[in-house]
């Protein structure tokens, strides 16, 4: 048994799988997306254990209903309302689409094969100019009303059509959209059996679902010479006692006794191949029509246009969750740029020149030992956000939060040549907002802060570092570890540099020159330099 959610309007629905628990939410990486204000981030669960629906709220801030009864969990049946916040859905269960049988039109199945081509570019120009036949049909003699039968039973399949398109339009994910295809093939074309391929980018065909007319899956392979010559060309084949076609001499036809098949390359916008829908029957007792050929090739042209939908919304999705990720770590530009890159998932990184830069508060542990746990949590917090706003503010990346310290870089995973002096005034910037800070905390009788900061420019690792199912990006190598040294050895409102930070500011602030410091894990001194603060 199946259930799925269908939002009261009919514009949302949502299958439930058996044994999944699924996370209704406001939030794009929600299993249900309802993008609606009254709806929070992880709103609710919804899960089907096999037995019974199941529904329980995850402390969202406007409630879970259930016909109308707040409740916190509840198990729902077929036809119960459930609300999140104000968008309701109805349970339904999905019941197998099971096609009527209907009476062929006799045939003259005799004489040599018949194999017809149709371009699939305008697939609905065969059933053009059919809407004045009902209309005509009362006025018309005998020998009229034949055609005009005819020419309402294509119009009535143009209405097919447009539910069709309505229907596939409703579909969440490419899956459930395959599963539509097929069910609404049955319905349309008496067929003993419909498969779908679809083009992987390394120009292979892959089956994505093939079923009998039972709904059950089917083993038999589509016949590979009549799907790539109608996805290589373009268009549409039937091929009447298609055994015997010689330009389909493949041995799958033979061993599968195919009778009549038809083959429709699935084509979506600029010209763009997606895959092939093919429909197929192995008895005698019913070939495909011309009229069956033109509508199929009309179905699988909305089916095309609906797969293509889906996988841009599929995209557009991916780009979504990835850009709320890195936001967090990265300003609303770049994290866009990162987005947008095919990369920007990828396990592993290589290395780049970057510009790191730690902070840390002075004296943080003391300071922590007089303080109650909620006035500390307040004074950090306005801390933090005014150090990455100013890490923002110059287009660079937080890195990371280690305990009182902030790391932040500059050149990863998107680098430019005037990272040094963006990290250089993000460092100042830093210096001078905790001076205003400090100001407002003194007015009211709350403690100050005070920072140091460390700087350095060179090679470093940049990538995604973790599992596939946790990513962190980060930077690592000797570069970090010099900049957080010198974070360490720098005092209160001092901005201490490496030599190499220095060589790679284009516009480089006053400073001094320091003794050479001596930094665990380099062998001599180094050269340090102290940035002069107004």
């Amino acid at each position: 048994m199946r259930y799925r959610l269908t939002s009261s309007d009919g514009t949302h629905s949502f299958e439930l799988r058996d044994g999944a628990v699924l996370i209704v939410g406001r939030a794009p990486a929600s299993d249900i997306p309802v993008i609606d204000p009254t709806i929070s981030r992880r709103h609710a669960e919804v899960q089907y254990d096999g037995v019974a629906v199941h529904v329980r709220d995850l402390g969202s801030s406007n409630g879970t209903f259930v016909n109308g009864i707040r409740v916190d969990s509840a198990a729902v049946s077929t036809g119960d309302l459930v609300t999140f916040g104000k968008v309701a859905f109805r349970l339904q269960q999905i019941t197998p689409a099971v096609s009527s049988p209907a009476s062929p039109p006799p045939l003259n199945v005799a004489g040599a094969t018949i194999v017809r081509q149709l371009p699939v570019r305008d697939p609905t120009a065969a059933f053009g100019g059919l809407g004045v036949a009902a209309d005509a049909a009362a006025t018309a003699d005998p020998a009229q009303q034949q055609t005009l039968a005819a020419a309402e039973k294509s119009r009535q399949k143009l209405g097919k059509l447009l539910e069709v398109s309505k229907g596939l339009g409703k579909a969440v994910d490419l899956d459930a959209l395959l599963e539509k295809i097929v069910e609404y093939a049955y319905q349309i074309l008496e067929v003993d059996r419909v498969a779908i391929h679809m083009l992987e980018e390394n120009g292979e065909l892959t089956p994505k679902l093939a079923r009998d007319k039972r709904g059950g899956d089917s083993a038999r392979a589509i016949p590979q010479s009549i799907a790539r010559t109608a996805l290589k060309d373009k268009v549409a084949i039937l091929s009447d006692n298609a055994g015997e076609d010689t330009r389909f001499g493949g041995q799958s036809i033979l061993m599968q006794q195919i009778r009549s098949a038809i083959c429709c390359p699935l084509v979506g916008s600029e010209d763009r191949a997606l895959g092939v829908l093919y429909v197929d029957n192995v008895t005698t007792t019913h070939r495909f029509s011309d009229d069956d050929f033109e509508f199929c090739v009309a179905f699988a042209g909305i089916a095309a246009v609906a797969i293509e939908n889906n996988q841009f919304a599929q995209r557009i999705q991916r780009e979504l969750i990835t850009r709320s990720n890195f936001e967090r770590f990265f300003t609303p530009q770049l994290a866009k740029r990162i987005a947008e890159s095919s990369e920007s998932l990828r396990l592993g990184g290589d290395k780049r020149p970057v510009a790191v830069l730690f902070s840390d508060i002075r004296g943080f542990t003391p300071l922590s030992e007089t303080m109650v746990p909620d006035e500390l949590a307040s004074l950090l917090t306005e801390y933090f956000t005014q150090m990455v706003d100013c890490v923002f503010r110059h287009e660079g990346t937080l890195d990371k939060f280690i305990g009182d310290s902030v790391m932040a870089q500059w050149g990863a995973p998107i680098g430019s040549p005037e990272d040094a002096d963006k990290a250089m005034a993000a460092a100042i910037e830093m210096i001078h907002s905790l001076d205003a800070l400090n100001a407002s905390w003194r007015a009211v009788g709350r403690p100050e802060l005070q920072i140091g900061i460390g700087l350095n420019f060179g090679e470093a690792f940049a990538g995604n570092i973790g599992s596939e199912r946790r990513l962190e990006f980060t930077v690592i190598g000797d570069t970090v570890n010099t900049a957080s040294r010198l974070c360490s050895a720098a005092g209160a409102r001092e901005i201490l540099i490496t030599e190499e930070m220095r060589d790679a500011l284009r516009h480089p602030p006053a400073m001094s020159e320091c003794p050479p410091m001596e930094l665990k894990g380099k062998s001599q001194p180094i050269p340090v330099f102290r940035v002069l603060l107004d």
